[in-house]
């Protein structure tokens, strides 16, 4: 896949399993959820390859009230690296979790200009919580 070549990550079959579970998900999913999709593996490897996925901006990681952690494809995360050249995630939508079946959704929606006096805003994460469109 061109994700691989466009990130400037080396292509490997544990990697490409990895990122086919991303690709088989439509919601955010959790490190057991991933694990269970793959069997058999190595659990070093494994995080191992999330953490480079979280660097080329390949995931990102959301972390709701309650340590409540997922990760998510990065759609529409700002291509901007920091000095170590990682990348950093600056999305352009609200991260939703339905009280219902637990799923948290990245949504596209316009986020608001928050300006404040004397402050440098580099980004804004915003969370909603409530009931999916599935669930009501």
């Amino acid at each position: 896949m061109a994700v691989f070549k466009e990130k400037n990550i080396r292509k490997t079959a544990f990697r490409q399993k990895v990122l086919d579970v991303f690709y088989n998900n439509e919601n955010a999913v959790t490190i057991a959820q991933i694990e269970s999709s793959l069997g058999s593996h190595d659990r070093i490897t494994l995080y191992r390859t999330i953490r480079t996925f979280i660097d080329a901006g390949v995931i990102h990681e959301i972390v709701m009230p309650g340590d409540l952690k997922k990760l998510a494809l990065c759609n529409d995360c700002l291509n901007k690296h920091d000095d170590e050249h990682h990348h950093t995630h600056h999305h352009k939508h609200v991260h939703f979790h339905c009280e219902m079946c637990d799923e948290i959704i990245c949504v596209d929606n316009d986020l608001p200009h928050i300006n404040l006096a004397g402050y440098r805003v580099d980004y804004i994460e915003v969370q909603a919580h409530g009931v999916c469109p599935r669930c009501i």
